[in-house]
């Protein structure tokens, strides 16, 4: 049978919004460094107070209210993007740790609600500031039991992530050490090219740079788009 850490039933407790308000990389540092007794309690907002309380009860606290100077609890919030404003950079897509959000580049994205757990790490980056914090409107969605929840299937989901990246990197640094082991292998001599004396071509821009330059039409596009709304708007009788 196996043996449920101390560090496990921590994060049990907690939300899995993975949002980081509590100073850590996700929620799991913070159950390890409350279990080590490095942290107080309440540094959980999303947890709320019922998660001070529980979290109280399993380690044999003194229960405290938030600190004052830090994060509050709220209300939860879903992100919408406004599709009509995203440009497809993509970097909301990356940045949401729950796989919430779903589009290509280019191409218009949008958030799954079911998913989303109201972390917000996708405001930050969205370079048209496009995504809008809506608070949901049923008064019984911050009960414990719903919380809890909402945690179970966020977990799944931010694991399943986590997994995919890990093998995304891993066979990216297979393809490199293949290539690189190919070009450090010595040509045969049979095989050798005959030096061209052609003229140097130079490099084709960096892929950085062209995604930057992409983003930046793409931000003036959507500023035009607005633009011609609000004097469309104005113009209205």
């Amino acid at each position: 049978m196996p043996v449920i850490t101390l560090v496990e039933r921590i994060d049990a407790l907690l939300p899995q919004t993975q949002c980081g308000q509590c100073s850590h990389a996700g929620c799991r540092p913070y159950a390890e460094a409350l279990a080590e007794g490095r942290d107080p309690i309440n540094r959980c907002p999303p947890g709320g107070d019922d998660g001070i309380r529980a979290l109280a009860e399993l380690l044999g606290r003194d229960i405290i209210p938030f600190a004052a100077d830090g994060p509050q609890p709220k209300p939860r919030a879903l992100a919408v993007i406004r599709e009509d404003s995203c440009i497809g950079c993509t970097l909301c897509i990356q940045a949401c740790p729950v796989d919430a959000i779903v589009g290509a580049a280019k191409q218009m994205h949008t958030v799954i609600a079911a998913e989303c757990t109201g972390c917000e790490l996708c405001l930050a980056p969205c370079p048209v500031d496009c995504i809008d914090l809506e608070p949901v409107a049923d008064p019984a969605d911050g009960e414990r039991e719903r919380l809890m929840a909402r945690a179970a299937q966020a977990r799944v989901r931010y694991e399943r992530r986590q997994a995919r990246k890990a093998r995304d990197q891993a066979d990216k640094a297979r393809r490199l050490a293949e290539r690189a082991a190919v070009n450090a292998a010595p040509p045969s001599p049979a095989a050798a090219p005959a030096v061209s004396a052609a003229p140097a071509v130079s490099a084709a821009p960096a892929p950085a740079a062209d995604k930057n330059e992409l983003i930046r039409k793409a931000m003036e596009r959507a500023a035009a788009m607005r633009a011609a709304r609000e004097q469309a708007d104005k113009d209205k009788p």
